[in-house]
């Protein structure tokens, strides 16, 4: 196969991995009139008796995520809670100095943003619906001036793609404690470290929605595929 033709199949592969979840957009939003299948929830907190239409029946509770407040790569300090209210938000964690899985991570942490770029050609996008955030688990090493370059590698939208750092503490109880990463037990010390390839999806609300192996690339399309999905059931629950 010659180099030119190589050339055209990368492009147009490339191409369809970032056009593929606004598509898919477009054609469960014309076809979903009835029933959509959405992304189930994560966390199980308790189960409970309540009463629905004069009947007892068993009520689950998910987990919603707490607030975190941290420093973006601007110099910012934002929170979940104030900041990203009614937001999707995508979750994952690296570390500026990692030589093998936080280059793939990042890189499809890239592909998601660009998925859901606004494009000024189509009605529908999704820019404003999700927010991706890169926590770094090293925060004593990645200052925010440090984040910012690692941010401007990968081509981050400083307003859609906020890369965080901040107390460690705070960081490890948030990845153990609120988004449930099996990374064993730890306090958040100096010698405490989680290195997880792990992308989470929360949704409006801020209940987990989804993990993803964030070095694979189907694993990668499936979270983007969900974004979309949480979008209809959101337009879905308000009619």
């Amino acid at each position: 196969m010659s180099t030119k033709n190589s050339n055209k199949k990368f492009i147009l592969g490339m191409a369809v991995a970032v056009l593929l979840p606004l598509s898919f957009y477009l054609v469960v939003n014309k076809m979903s009139k009835g029933k959509i299948v959405v992304p189930g929830h994560y966390g199980v907190e308790k189960v409970e008796k309540t009463t629905r239409d004069g009947k007892e029946v068993m009520d689950t509770i998910y987990h919603q995520v707490s607030d975190i407040s941290l420093i973006n790569q601007m110099g910012q300090k934002v929170s979940l809670k104030k900041d990203l209210d009614g937001k999707m938000v995508v979750i994952d964690f690296f570390f500026i100095d990692c030589p093998s899985v936080c280059p793939k991570l990042s890189t499809n942490m890239r592909f998601l943003q660009n998925s859901f770029r606004k494009d000024p050609k189509k009605e529908n996008t999704l820019e404003n619906d999700v927010q991706f955030l890169s926590i770094t688990v090293l925060p004593e090493r990645d200052s925010f001036q440090r984040i910012r370059v690692y941010a401007d590698k990968y081509g981050a939208n400083h307003d859609h793609w906020w890369f965080l750092t901040g107390d460690k503490k705070s960081i490890y109880a948030f990845a153990r404690n609120e988004l449930g990463l099996s990374t064993g037990p730890g306090d958040g010390g100096a010698d405490d470290f989680i290195h997880t390839e792990k992308i989470v999806l929360l949704d409006k609300d801020h209940y987990i929605r989804g993990y993803y192996n964030g070095l694979s690339d189907t694993s990668a399309n499936k979270c983007a595929n969900d974004i979309v999905l949480l979008t209809l059931e959101r337009k879905h629950n308000k009619k």
